[in-house]
């Protein structure tokens, strides 16, 4: 690897090369538009491409990416870009996007200390504190996956409870939210059932998702 990551503006040109001999005018189109339907809250992880995941190219999915996807309620960050994607952009639906064997969580289900990062993971062992009961039912090779599921469950509730979301849902904007889980032994994704459209489906559709997760467990 060259100091100034040479091999990385080599690899920027052959893709823009490809790109446009492959589509002619991407680029310039590219441009004119960002209209994205979607917007992705998923784990920083690198292993987990958002884009490439579901097949779309730039311009039709709109990310926010930060270790363990949380959604906490005083991330100006966060709460920035949801605001953008609803008012500005118009984007349908909200998918929050966890992955197994996630390093955030896994530092927060063991009490790992890795610096700085642990004040950010304290939102994570808030989930786990708040389903303890849980997952002490589950065998302790699962416990780390259940977790990554809890914690798609609760920052899927915090997105429903953004004023962002909840200003949208009282003007009657269409606005869905997701919650789901990505496999890295799979390359899989899997809807967890957290679907809301609106305030009122919020609890409901926490609490089928909530049942989903324990008897999937508790069958393991």
């Amino acid at each position: 690897m060259s100091t100034q990551l040479t091999e990385l503006f080599d690899s920027n040109r052959e893709w823009a090369r490809r790109t446009e001999q492959r589509e002619p005018g991407f680029f310039s189109k590219l441009l004119e538009q960002q209209t994205p339907q979607y917007l992705w809250i998923g784990c920083a992880d690198s292993r987990v491409p958002a884009n490439e995941l579901v097949d779309l190219l730039p311009g039709e999915l709109f990310v926010h990416r930060n270790v363990a996807n949380v959604v906490a309620h005083s991330d100006l960050n966060a709460l920035s870009v949801i605001q953008f994607a609803v008012e500005g952009l118009k984007v349908q639906h909200i998918i929050v996007v966890g992955h197994s064997s996630c390093g955030g969580v896994r530092a927060a289900l063991n009490d790992l200390r890795l610096g700085l990062v642990d004040n950010w993971i304290r939102h994570v062992k808030d989930v786990r504190c708040k389903h303890e009961a849980l997952l002490d039912r589950v065998a302790p090779e699962q416990r780390l996956d259940a977790l990554c599921e809890l914690n798609v469950l609760e920052q899927a509730r915090n997105v429903c409870d953004t004023t962002v979301v909840q200003d949208a849902w009282a003007r009657g904007q269409a606005v869905v939210v997701h919650g789901w889980v990505y496999g890295l032994h799979n390359g899989l994704l899997e809807d967890l059932r957290i679907t809301a459209a609106t305030a009122e489906q919020v609890a409901p559709a926490y609490r089928a998702a909530l049942d989903g997760i324990i008897n999937r467990y508790n069958a393991a």
